[in-house]
């Protein structure tokens, strides 16, 4: 698995006390951990460590965010927030 394939997904938690929230994954650790955020409760500056088979993928890719932890660019919590919220809807 490429490492960058994951980056920037909209994923679905279905498992533990984040169930049924939307995050994007933020970074990789290995082939069974990822870090998520949602910009609210997991900000980007402390995103979650989940285990890959406890998170549903979605066909969805935040492009600009995955470009912007690519190229080692600050992301804001606002900006992860507001892609999930138009998302969603």
């Amino acid at each position: 698995m490429d490492d960058n394939s994951l980056l920037g997904k909209v994923v679905h938690s279905k498992s533990g006390r984040d169930r049924n929230r939307y995050f994007i994954i933020v970074g990789i650790l290995n082939e069974d951990y990822v870090y998520i955020s949602d910009g609210d409760l997991r900000r980007i500056e402390k995103p979650k460590k989940k285990k890959i088979k406890h998170l549903i993928f979605t066909d969805i890719i935040a492009q600009d965010i995955k470009e912007l932890i690519t190229n080692n660019k600050k992301v804001s919590n606002s900006m992860i927030r507001k892609f999930l919220q138009v998302e969603e809807v």
